[in-house]
């Protein structure tokens, strides 16, 4: 399992968000370079990073501060936040980073999602889907604020030639409650040609443990003690 320390970034400050809410934030002590800096340090090979100026503006905004990071540590960097684009995804990449995350424009565009996916390859792109848990899973965009109509077996479908999906229970997101192993588990069985990683509520090494995904997203539990990632890595399998 792979472990993706995450950092959240609004003006270039780390940040969390409380299920997805810009007005409720609360602000990290580290520069992003120290963390990652601290995430080697412990034993990461990956972070994922979310522009969420980006995600708010509908196009990557900090991406000078990106390629400076990319420039200044050697973990391979996952980034995310307002990708619309071939050459949103171009310059992420050209700016160092080694996966960029499609969320959105998978729901609302599948022909330019397989166009990028076509163009960069399956190992460069990531697709990111927020799901409602109900009777089915279905598939949240514009910030979790609009359902989309369509299930997460509905979206994965469309994507035959994908590797990576980052999967996230909205309801579990920042809330340190331990992720959705029943979604989880049943997405790992229904779709076995992507690689997922669970995002949300993974709060201890219990919820590692009982997880079968191939990663996992470390936010708000790592940031507050509850996990520490040296620790976390310690323990993965």
């Amino acid at each position: 399992m792979i472990l993706y320390p995450a950092m959240d970034l609004i003006g270039g400050r780390i940040v969390r968000l409380r299920q997805g809410r810009f007005d409720e934030v609360t602000f990290y002590d580290p520069l992003p370079a120290d963390a990652l800096r601290s995430f080697a340090d412990d034993g990461a090979q990956w972070a994922h990073i979310v522009d969420l100026d980006g995600a708010k503006a509908g196009m990557p905004v900090q991406h000078d501060l990106l390629k400076a990071l990319a420039a200044a540590t050697p973990l391979r960097l996952q980034v995310a936040g307002g990708v619309r684009t071939a050459d949103h995804v171009a310059a992420l990449l050209d700016a160092g980073a080694s996966r960029v995350v499609i969320g959105s424009l998978a729901v609302r565009d599948p022909a330019a999602t397989i166009a990028l996916l076509d163009r960069f390859g399956p190992e460069r792109i990531t697709l990111s889907l927020d799901v409602r848990v109900d009777s089915e899973p279905m598939v949240a965009t514009h910030g979790w604020q609009e359902d989309s109509g369509l299930s997460l077996w509905d979206v994965a479908a469309r994507y035959p030639t994908a590797r990576h999906l980052l999967l996230t229970d909205i309801g579990r997101d920042g809330m340190l409650e331990g992720p959705n192993h029943a979604l989880l588990a049943q997405a790992v069985e229904r779709l076995p040609h992507l690689d997922i990683q669970a995002s949300g509520g993974v709060t201890s090494l219990d919820d590692l443990r009982g997880l079968t995904t191939a990663g996992a997203i470390l936010g708000r539990a790592m940031w507050e003690g509850h996990l520490p990632l040296a620790e976390a890595l310690r323990a993965r399998r």
